[in-house]
């Protein structure tokens, strides 16, 4: 006759049970980070970092835990949430699964204090590196898509607003910088977050124009800033590493600072006389030859670039483009992104 265990034995076994569901939890997390790391990414470093936490995170899966497992008598398999049931972007794929391991680490740092005291000190050095994870996975996957970008929405106020965005990354658009000198912050600080969850939606990257306190209020994948603007030393301290930093540059000088200040891409104009950029003289496509031939990090041409000049932009060395109002204003804007594109697209990007 088996006897029933005791109130300590009971307790134990429960320990047990959450110890087992979230090791389980934890490398599966870090499994489904590992293959996109590996095959999204091409990431090796970051790949092998993954299969390290696995493998750490499995010693201390022992045959007493996986024991202990009732897989039928757990009420939370049930349990389900309409927002695991589909993802709208990669990137929300990662930063679920992120949370997953997160959380999992955190509870096993806990509960294993009543069963190991060293397994929860290796658990909370684990979560300090999945943090660290985190933020070098995503700053590789802004930079990743920064450089794979060849088309910049830069917006203007108007009437059809999201719209025209919403247009225009149907039309295959990456890279969107939301960009308001008038409206109040208010107004601003909602604009910001309906845009960045639109440009999320559809995998693209967003920027904020001038405001570091709004891009990190929102969550934006960074600033852009002109020469007046805050120092860029100053801009790194407060968005960190992983976020991405644009300058507006008009000549071969500021540019050279620029890259030297550590930005992460530059624009290059203005090529044309814009309103946009009311009493500045256009740069001229002499300015874009050289940043051709000179720069060093991804550019951009802007300045009143559109469908009829695009490729005299091209021709003179452009890659990658910003426009303004021939998205903005345009009456099929997925219609003039994927035109854009198509053009842009014939060139190869020089590494």
């Amino acid at each position: 006759m088996v006897e029933p265990y005791s109130q300590t034995e009971q307790i134990q076994q429960v320990v047990y049970r959450i110890l087992d569901a979230n090791l389980d939890r934890a490398r599966e997390g870090l499994r489904i980070i590992e293959e996109w790391c590996r095959f999204g990414l091409n990431n090796s470093q970051l790949a092998v970092e993954c299969k390290h936490l696995r493998q750490e995170i499995a010693k201390w899966h022992t045959s007493e835990l996986r024991a202990a497992r009732d897989t039928p008598g757990d009420p939370g398999t049930e349990l389900t949430h309409p927002q695991e049931e589909q993802r709208a972007s990669i990137k929300l794929v990662l930063q679920a699964n992120f949370c997953r391991v997160q959380e999992a680490l955190r509870v096993l740092e806990e509960y294993s204090k009543l069963y190991n005291p060293n397994m929860g000190k290796a658990c909370k050095q684990m979560r300090y590196r999945v943090y660290t994870l985190e933020s070098s996975l995503m700053g590789h996957q802004r930079h990743q898509l920064l450089w794979r970008s060849r088309l910049y929405l830069v917006t203007s106020p108007g009437e059809n607003f999201f719209g025209a965005v919403e247009a225009a990354l149907k039309g295959g658009l990456t890279l969107v910088q939301y960009r308001d000198k008038t409206a109040d912050d208010s107004i601003r600080l909602e604009q910001a977050k309906q845009l960045r969850q639109l440009c999320h939606t559809y995998g693209a990257l967003f920027i904020v124009n001038d405001r570091v306190d709004l891009a990190l209020a929102v969550d934006a994948d960074g600033v852009h800033l002109g020469q007046q603007d805050m120092p860029i030393a100053i801009a790194r301290q407060l968005l960190g590493p992983q976020r991405l930093i644009g300058m507006s540059t008009t000549n071969s000088e500021e540019m050279q600072r620029a890259i030297t200040e550590g930005v992460d891409y530059i624009g290059v104009g203005p090529v044309y006389e814009t309103p946009t950029k009311v009493g500045k003289a256009a740069a001229g496509l002499d300015y874009v030859i050289y940043a051709a031939r000179n720069c060093s990090i991804p550019w951009f041409a802007i300045g009143g670039i559109d469908a009829n000049n695009i490729n005299d932009v091209i021709d003179a060395g452009a890659e990658r483009v910003a426009v303004v109002r021939s998205l903005m204003q345009a009456e099929q804007p997925t219609l003039v992104t994927q035109y854009f594109l198509s053009q842009l697209n014939r060139i190869k990007l020089r590494p």
